[in-house]
C-alpha cells in the first residue's frame, strides 16, 4: 500500500507533482463515488391502452358475480358471463383457515389457505442480523401491508383483493415432506382459482396458477410484492434490484428507478427481486408468452432497528415482481435463496440461462469474481476463516506487487538525480511570467531533459494505478460476496459490516503515517510533506470507519506489508542513495534559510 501514498517519490518537482497527487486523489474519490451510480435505467413499457382497459373489464368482471345475481351467460363477453349464477355444487372453498409446512434440508415454507400464499419462508443455514434466530425471506412488516408470497396480483383492486382473501381448499395440512406437491383450490361465483405448487430438495420450487371467469382466463400475476426478510435498515432496502433476462440481456434495476405498476412485455427468461445476498426470482416455463409487472412501494422503517422511534423513521424503497402468462394459466419455477454464485451457475431456466447475473460485481467483476474464487479455495483447502484468507490474499497481491514498487522507486531515484538541472531551467525562465509563449520553452527543456535521462514522470504512478481496481475489486466482492455475510475474524462479528469498534480504521490512519515517515521523499515542500504524513492517513482512515470490515482488513494488513516493504528498500544501495539525496538538499534548502535570515 505505501505506493499509494507516495506519489511525491516521482521526484522533488514541487507544484507539478503536488497537482498529480491531487489529481489522484480526486480521481480515487470519484471512481469510489462510482459505486453508487446505478446504470441507466431499462425502458420500461407500458401496457397498451386496449389491453388494459380489456383486463380492467376482466378484473371487474370477476368481481361482479353476486350469489343472488340472476342474469343469463353469454358466451360472447367475459363481462356478460360474469352475471351468471354458479351452481351452488361448483362452489369450493374452505371453512376456516389453516397451514401447510412444506420443509426440507434447506428451507421450511409455511402456507396459508386464505389467499394461497406464503407467510413464513425460513432458510435453515442462515440466521437473521441477531445471529440467534434463523433468517425468514418473508418481510413480516411489508407483507402485512402489501402482500404475501406467492400471492396474486391483478389491475383490479377488487378483484385483488378478492383473490387474496378467500379461503382456499388445500390438498393437504398439516406438514409435507418433499419431493411433494401441494394445491389449492377456490371456486365461487363463476370465478375459478387453482395454485399449484412443486417441491425437491433444492431452493427451486415449481408454481402453475389458472384464474377463469366462467371458463375464460382472468388476468392474475404470481407475485413477491413484500421485499425480503433479510432488508432491515434503508441501505439494505435501497441495494434492492428488480433482476430480470430478457432475450438474454441481463439487466439491474436499481429502486429509485423502478415505477410501481409498470408492465414490462418481453421474452423473460428470468424476473424477480433480489438485494445484496438473497433473492427470489421467478423463471417461466413460457419466456416468450410473459408479462412482468414492476412493484414498488415505500414502507417506513426506525432509524435506529435496536431501538425504535415513532419519532425517528426512514421511508425504505421496497420492491417486488409479479408474473404472469399473457394468455392462459401461467407456469414458472422460482429460486428463494441465497446469491452464492456456484448455486446460481446450477441454475437454469428453459432458454438455458442460469442466475449467475443476479449478483452484480458492477465493471469491477473481471477482478472482483476471481479474487471470491481464490478466497473460497483457501477458506476450503486449510483455511478455516475468511479473515485470514483474505490476509493471505492479501499478502499474495502485494508480493505480485512488490517489483512495481521497485520500479516506483528507480523512477524517483532517476528523478532525483536530475533535480537540480531541471530547478537551474525553472531559474532559468523564472523572470519570465507564467502567460509568457517562452514559458513553453522551459516546459519543452524539462521534457527533453527527463527523456535524455529516461525519466518517466508517470513512472511513480503505476502501483498507485494497479492497487485502485485491487481495492475496487474487493469492495465489490465483499459487498455481494454472501460467504463474508456474518463471518466471524478475530473480534469482528461479520466481515461484510463495518468495525463496530474502529480498531481497523485507527490502524489504517497508524500504518499509513508510518509508510510516510519511512519513505524518502528528498526536495519535497514542508507543506507536502505535513499533507502526506497527517492528511492522507486521517481522509483514508475516515474512508474505512464505516466500510465494511473485509475492506478494511486488507487496506489495514496491505499497509503493514507496504511498511516492511519500504524499511528493506531503504536498506538497498537506491534507498541508501536517495537518503543521501535527501540529507544533502535538507542541508542546501537549511543553508539558504539561514543566509535568507541574514
Amino acid at each position: 500500500m505505501a505506493e499509494i501514498q507516495n506519489p511525491n517519490q516521482q521526484g522533488g518537482g514541487g507544484g507539478q507533482d503536488f497537482r498529480s497527487l491531487y489529481g489522484f486523489m480526486i480521481v480515487f474519490v470519484l471512481m469510489i463515488a462510482a459505486f453508487y451510480i446505478f446504470e441507466p435505467k431499462k425502458p420500461q413499457q407500458q401496457p397498451e391502452p386496449s389491453q388494459q382497459k380489456a383486463q380492467t373489464a376482466q378484473s371487474s368482471a370477476a368481481t361482479a358475480p353476486s350469489p343472488a345475481t340472476t342474469s343469463a351467460p353469454s358466451p360472447a363477453t367475459t363481462t356478460a358471463a360474469a352475471t351468471h349464477t354458479v351452481p351452488a355444487a361448483n362452489t369450493v372453498q374452505a371453512t376456516s383457515e389453516s397451514e401447510t409446512v412444506v420443509e426440507n434440508e434447506l428451507y421450511r415454507i409455511t402456507f396459508t389457505n386464505r389467499g394461497a400464499a406464503v407467510k413464513s419462508w425460513v432458510l435453515k443455514k442462515y440466521k437473521d442480523d441477531s445471529q440467534k434466530k434463523l433468517l425468514d425471506l418473508v418481510n413480516p412488516d411489508a407483507a402485512a401491508k402489501f402482500g404475501l408470497p406467492l400471492s396474486l396480483w391483478a389491475y383490479d383492486a377488487g378483484l385483488k383483493g378478492r383473490l387474496n382473501s378467500a379461503l382456499y381448499a388445500p390438498s393437504s395440512t398439516g406438514t409435507l415432506s418433499t419431493p411433494g406437491t401441494l394445491s389449492f383450490d377456490y371456486s365461487y361465483g363463476g370465478l375459478t382459482v387453482r395454485k399449484t405448487f412443486h417441491f425437491d430438495a433444492s431452493y427451486v420450487i415449481g408454481a402453475d396458477v389458472s384464474v377463469t371467469q366462467n371458463g375464460a382466463p382472468v388476468t392474475a400475476l404470481l407475485a413477491w410484492p413484500s421485499g425480503l426478510g433479510d432488508q432491515t435498515t434503508l441501505q439494505g432496502y435501497a441495494a434492492a434490484t428488480v433482476d430480470t433476462s430478457e432475450s438474454g440481456k441481463n439487466d439491474q434495476i436499481a429502486a429509485k428507478k423502478v415505477a410501481g405498476g409498470d408492465t414490462l412485455h418481453g421474452s423473460f427468461d428470468y424476473a424477480g427481486v433480489s438485494d445484496l445476498y438473497f433473492g427470489a426470482i421467478f423463471m417461466p416455463d413460457t419466456p416468450s408468452d410473459t408479462s412482468l409487472v414492476t412493484l414498488h412501494e415505500s414502507l417506513p422503517i426506525p432509524k435506529n432497528p435496536a431501538h425504535p422511534d415513532p419519532g425517528a423513521v426512514d421511508q425504505a424503497p421496497l420492491l417486488g415482481a409479479a408474473i404472469g402468462a399473457n394468455s392462459g394459466p401461467l407456469s414458472t419455477r422460482l429460486f428463494v435463496g441465497p446469491k452464492l454464485l456456484d448455486l446460481l451457475e446450477s441454475i437454469h431456466t428453459p432458454g438455458g440461462e442460469n442466475l449467475e447475473h443476479i449478483v452484480s460485481f458492477g465493471w469491477s467483476g473481471w477482478i472482483a469474481k476471481p479474487m471470491l474464487l481464490v478466497l473460497r479455495f483457501f477458506v476450503s483447502h486449510g483455511i478455516p476463516n475468511w479473515g485470514w484468507a483474505i490476509l493471505v490474499l492479501t499478502f499474495i497481491l502485494n508480493l505480485a506487487m512488490l517489483p512495481t514498487r521497485f520500479m516506483m522507486m528507480k523512477s524517483s531515484l532517476k528523478m532525483q538525480r536530475i533535480q537540480p538541472q531541471i530547478e537551474a531551467i525553472k531559474a532559468k525562465y523564472s523572470k519570465y511570467k507564467t502567460t509568457d509563449p517562452r514559458r513553453q520553452d522551459m516546459n519543452k527543456e524539462m521534457f527533453d531533459l527527463q527523456r535524455k535521462e529516461g525519466v518517466n514522470m508517470f513512472g511513480g504512478c503505476l502501483p498507485m494505478l494497479l492497487q485502485y481496481p485491487l481495492l475496487w475489486g474487493f469492495y465489490r466482492m465483499l459487498e455481494y460476496a454472501i460467504e463474508l455475510r456474518q463471518a466471524h475474524w478475530l473480534w469482528l462479528p461479520d466481515l461484510s459490516a463495518p468495525d463496530a469498534l474502529h480498531v481497523l480504521p485507527i490502524f489504517v490512519i497508524v500504518s499509513m503515517f508510518l509508510s510516510q515517515f519511512f519513505t524518502p521523499s528528498p526536495g519535497m515542500d514542508q507543506n507536502q510533506q505535513r499533507m502526506m504524513a497527517f492528511m492522507m492517513p486521517v481522509v483514508f482512515g475516515v474512508m474505512m470507519w464505516n466500510i465494511g470490515s473485509g475492506v478494511a482488513l486488507y487496506w489495514a494488513g496491505s499497509n503493514l506489508l507496504g511498511v516492511a516493504q519500504q524499511m528493506v528498500m531503504n536498506r538497498t544501495s537506491m534507498g541508501r542513495e536517495m537518503r543521501a539525496i535527501a540529507v544533502k538538499r535538507a542541508a542546501k534548502k537549511a543553508g539558504k534559510a539561514i543566509a535568507a535570515r541574514r
